[in-house]
């Protein structure tokens, strides 16, 4: 199978808004928050035209299978890097799973980053999704803080 990975452009833009909606299906269960009507995460477009963002796609036979983003953003003033790197929109359609996709996307976010001397790589991922977040830890990231949350009644 041959899998390309390239930056998204303007003509991605519909099937990414599927992707985005695929995404927040999958992690309603995760996440009490969320409207029931439909909603958004990401701004698409910013992300393919900012400069401090790098969204990237996977194709097979002119085909999307797969996304995600990087996003340069600075850290706290007390933190040893000046800057981090946010990696998101993490997502491969369900039958191309478990082909190595999301490692390459992977792969070529972290190594856009370190061509921009970031090495601090940081994702968000419901502490609940345990497949998502053994994936991640295969990858070599570690949970760093537990955000915690209550619905005061």
């Amino acid at each position: 199978m041959n899998i390309k990975i390239r930056k998204a452009d303007l003509d991605d833009l519909h099937q990414l808004l599927e992707f985005e909606q695929s995404i927040i299906t999958s992690e309603r269960p995760f996440d009490d928050r969320l409207r029931d009507s439909k909603v958004t995460y990401y701004d698409i477009k910013q992300l393919m035209t900012n400069e401090k963002s790098h969204l990237i796609v996977a194709e097979c036979a002119g085909e999307l299978v797969g996304s995600g983003y990087a996003l340069l953003m600075k850290t706290e003033p007390c933190e040893k890097y000046d800057f981090f790197s946010y990696l998101g929109f993490m997502f491969v359609l369900p039958r191309y799973r478990r082909m190595g996709i999301n490692k390459r996307i992977m792969d070529a976010l972290i190594d856009w980053s370190k061509n921009r001397g970031v090495v601090d790589i940081r994702l968000e991922v419901f502490d609940e999704n345990e497949a998502a977040v053994q994936a991640y830890e295969k990858f070599g990231f570690s949970k760093a803080i537990v955000n915690m949350r209550m619905v005061a009644s």
